[in-house]
């Protein structure tokens, strides 16, 4: 809210070192870290506002306190306090298509990860009217089979950069893993997927990151598969389905993925209409609760 385009907090071991204070005029005068019982604090080195943790800061911001706080803290970080709730089934049965072809409507069945649709645009890129919606079991499909294979092959073939861009964008379906859409703009959401798509591009090894993400201790990979150029990475992970915290959700696991692997993820995955090209890669991952269902 203070400073949306930019980075204003990157956690190294247990300290944020100094960063901007919005309650003395923005300067860098705001210490963070975490104490050693994992709580979260600061202090300010002009001492602007008083020293606390998480909470007293919520308290300067939301000019609030006591049960107040916490109904709109609980409300605000999607917490669900009080809620029964399983993010990842919710007492539901995946509902996943497994015909790539069948001509879907554009409604988004669920939140559930497994009920998670989206669009899938035919190409070319400059097409943004969606053909139909599918499933991550649909672009998986997709993606393993031979509907790109010939057009991926002879991409990786294409030595000139200019011309690959090119190529790439007359000739590849696309979809947007975030979310529905009457058309690819972010202003024509229909409804959000809670899944999130991040890319690695020009990676020195990509068989390494693609075991590292496959292992990843917080976050579950829901769809993983090689670029079209063939030295990147696509990693569906699953978010919450709220549009308007779509991009706070990408900032936080963007520096997520640079302070634990070293690597910078493209900025693109910040827009929720985001194109992502579908290409042939026979070994792509995909989490075995779509199979299993």
């Amino acid at each position: 809210m203070y400073y949306p385009t930019q980075t204003v907090l990157i956690l190294i071991d247990r300290d944020c070192g100094l960063c901007r204070n919005p309650f003395n005029e923005g300067k860098q005068t705001l210490h963070v870290w975490i104490d050693p019982s994992h709580t979260a604090r600061h202090h300010d080195t002009q001492n602007a506002i008083p020293a606390g943790d998480a909470f007293d800061f919520a308290a300067l911001h939301y000019k609030q306190s006591g049960d107040e706080l916490l109904q709109t803290l609980n409300k605000e970080l999607d917490l669900r306090i009080g809620e029964k709730f399983d993010f990842y089934a919710n007492g539901k049965k995946l509902n996943i298509s497994h015909n790539p072809d069948n001509q879907n409507n554009h409604t988004n069945h669920g939140s559930d990860i497994g009920e998670a649709r989206f669009s899938f645009f035919k190409a070319p890129v400059r097409n943004t009217i969606p053909h139909k919606s599918i499933s991550l079991l649909d672009a998986h499909n997709y993606i393993v089979g031979n509907y790109a294979k010939q057009r991926t092959e002879k991409l990786r073939s294409i030595r000139d950069a200019k011309q690959a861009r090119q190529f790439k964008a007359a000739n590849f379906d696309y979809c947007t893993f975030s979310g529905t859409f009457t058309s690819r703009s972010d202003k024509a959401l229909v409804k959000h997927s809670g899944l999130l798509c991040l890319d690695f591009d020009h990676l020195n090894n990509v068989q390494t990151l693609f075991q590292r993400l496959l292992n990843d201790d917080y976050f579950d990979t829901q769809l993983l598969f090689r670029s079209p150029s063939g030295d990147g990475l696509k990693w569906i992970i699953s978010i919450e389905d709220n549009p308007t915290t779509h991009s706070n959700f990408f900032t936080a696991v963007a520096n997520y993925i640079l302070q634990t692997y070293g690597i910078v993820v493209d900025k693109s995955g910040r827009d929720i209409s985001r194109a992502c090209f579908l290409p042939y890669d026979p070994n792509a991952y995909l989490n075995p609760a779509y199979t299993n269902a």
